[in-house]
């Protein structure tokens, strides 16, 4: 597989404080990497680092093949667009003259694209509106054009619809996946809002106190987190032989529970129980949230 992104054990300390811990992580190319940790876990700490605001204290990254040491990182970096925190825009310009002014500070010849990538994040009817008079939605959306004036393949967000109302979280979430879906751009977002992440992320990479805890697919957490119906009961080897009967997939959590997978026919499922002298105690549908599974593997300490 290629990766725009992987870390070797990349660690950053500062003093006695260990902002990252032996980081190893992994960005498929094409992916939205969903990034997870609470506040201090470290997820700004790595964007600094890859973005070469920081150095890192031991271990290496690289991005595209080229190692953080090498002097091709550079050109990689150049591949890269990043909105850190707050987006980095003139509150006293236009959307247009934002762009402009990114296009001079990279040095690229012309402005013939500044229409294009203002149609493209949906701020093409600004016209002479200073930046400073919109809403935090189309900040945020210019901020991400300003990340996208060097035509980059891999887009870094830190917190994007962080503030943001229920429109200007739809109008960034449909544009990051415009983004990812019609450009084919690498998306790496850091974000604490969960359910939202959800709604985007291919592929996931849950980090605790500077280290990365786990990393897994959207369709693999999809399958952790998918729905059940968890029964409790007198005689959990009764309830094993009934289900293994009628075909239905289930795993047993405790000596008297079990979670019950797909479509069951829970007054067909009872009255075989009752039939062999088993009695249903308690019945409960179950639908883990990315919330929940991420608290589940950080120990039961919950985001911030």
């Amino acid at each position: 597989m290629e990766y725009v992104l992987r870390t070797d054990g990349l660690t950053k300390q500062y003093r006695g404080f260990k902002a990252l811990n032996d980081l190893n992580m992994h960005i498929p190319k094409g992916a939205i990497y969903g990034f997870v940790g609470k506040n201090g876990a470290g997820k700004t700490t790595l964007i600094r680092l890859i973005c070469g605001l920081q150095v890192p204290t031991r271990g290496e990254y690289y991005l595209y093949g080229k190692k953080n040491t090498e002097k091709e990182i550079a050109a990689s970096r150049r591949r890269m667009g990043a909105v850190v925190e707050m987006p980095s825009v003139y509150l006293d310009m236009t959307a247009e003259e934002n762009l402009r002014e990114q296009f001079r500070i990279i040095g690229l010849p012309s402005f013939d694209g500044i229409p294009q990538l203002l149609k493209l994040v949906g701020l093409s009817d600004t016209g002479k509106k200073k930046a400073k008079n919109f809403s935090l939605g189309m900040r945020q959306r210019l901020g991400i054009a300003v990340a996208l004036a060097g035509d980059p393949d891999f887009l870094v967000l830190d917190e994007p619809v962080n503030g943001l109302d229920p429109q200007g979280i739809i109008e960034t979430r449909e544009l990051i996946l415009r983004l990812n879906r019609e450009q084919g751009i690498t998306v790496l977002i850091s974000s604490h809002n969960l359910d939202e992440l959800s709604r985007l992320a291919t592929h996931y990479g849950f980090i605790h106190r500077g280290g990365m805890v786990k990393e897994i697919g959207a369709k693999e957490l999809e399958e952790a987190c998918r729905k059940c119906v968890r029964l409790a009961v007198s005689d959990i080897g009764v309830l094993a032989r009934v289900l293994d009967g009628m075909n239905m997939e289930y795993s047993i959590v405790s000596e008297e529970e079990a979670d019950i997978y797909g479509d069951l026919n829970l007054s067909k499922t009872v009255l075989a129980l009752a039939e062999n002298g088993c009695e249903v105690t308690a019945i409960h549908e179950r639908d883990e949230s990315l919330e929940s599974y991420y608290v589940s593997l950080v120990g039961g300490e919950e985001h911030e």
